[in-house]
């Protein structure tokens, strides 16, 4: 189960990248969040958010992040989309997704009754974002049917994500200039609780399947 240590850790290291970097290491864990199954490990939208909240400070580009994590997302959940087609079944054979073989069994029932819908829907829960795509390959779902449900979704995900911690930040320093230091800290304790409840009920709807 993914801690507060490693929202920590994530915020610490992005926040001390070279902005070139910042945007290679988002892209590359938005990326492989389906593409390498990333998104078992930390959640994709954890380091989008943490991002966000970088670029508020001007260190990176607001836009440019958007279309960075978008695009990361429709390209990665497109590769988990063909290792699917490709491997279909090899896929519960990986240590990280023996153990949910009967959760992901029935995500696949119900991908084949919902279809794009259920693509859609799937980006905004951490387990089903990290599978979905392979998913979706294995019930041979046609491809041009994925992408629209996928770019959708990634679109979505991507820019609301990105600006929740873009505009997290803008608040945070406005606030800094008005409020006193025990405020500012009682802030930063409450946005931290905040984000640690997130992610934590994330990895509980990872553990259930849903």
């Amino acid at each position: 189960m993914i801690s507060a240590s490693i929202i920590s850790f994530v915020l610490d290291k992005i926040q001390h990248l070279a902005p070139g970097l910042v945007y290679v290491l988002v892209a590359f864990l938005v990326f492989g969040e389906a593409a390498l199954f990333v998104g078992f490990v930390i959640p994709g939208e954890t380091s989008v958010i943490v991002a966000g909240f970088v670029a508020s400070q001007g260190r990176v580009n607001i836009v440019v992040l958007c279309a960075l994590v978008v695009l990361a997302a429709i390209i990665g959940d497109s590769v988990g989309y063909a290792i699917g087609s490709r491997f279909g079944h090899k896929m519960f054979t990986l240590p990280l997704i023996r153990s949910r073989r009967a959760s992901l069994e029935r995500a696949l029932e119900t991908l084949q009754r919902r279809g794009p819908t259920y693509v859609f829907l799937g980006r905004f829960t951490a387990f089903l974002r990290a599978v979905m795509p392979g998913l979706a390959g294995m019930s041979k779902m046609h491809y041009r049917r994925f992408l629209i449900a996928n770019a959708l979704g990634g679109f979505t995900w991507g820019i609301g994500f990105t600006l929740l911690g873009y505009y997290a930040g803008n608040a945070l320093t406005k606030i800094e200039k008005q409020a006193s230091w025990i405020g500012i800290i009682v802030l930063i304790a409450v946005v931290a609780a905040f984000i640690t409840a997130h992610v934590l009920k994330k990895r509980r709807e990872s553990a259930e399947g849903l």
